[in-house]
């Protein structure tokens, strides 16, 4: 089903969700979870850049000797 929202309609609508959201007790319930999917359909959320890549961790050599 497609709706044809005006900007202003969109923008309520999604005010309505954000605060229904927001004020849930149980945010990880089902009902919240469509709520949140109908939502990013209205506001898609912005782009993440990608993580860095990893740094590979290598231990120090177990044989180091000490001078003195």
């Amino acid at each position: 089903m497609n709706l044809d929202l005006t900007d202003e309609q969109t923008a309520a609508l999604a005010a309505v969700l954000r605060r229904t959201i927001d004020a849930d007790r149980y945010p990880l319930s089902p009902r919240v979870r469509s709520l949140q999917a109908i939502l990013d359909q209205l506001e898609p959320p912005p782009v993440r850049e990608p993580l860095p890549p990893l740094r590979h961790y290598e231990p120090p050599r177990v044989g180091r000797r000490r001078r003195g």
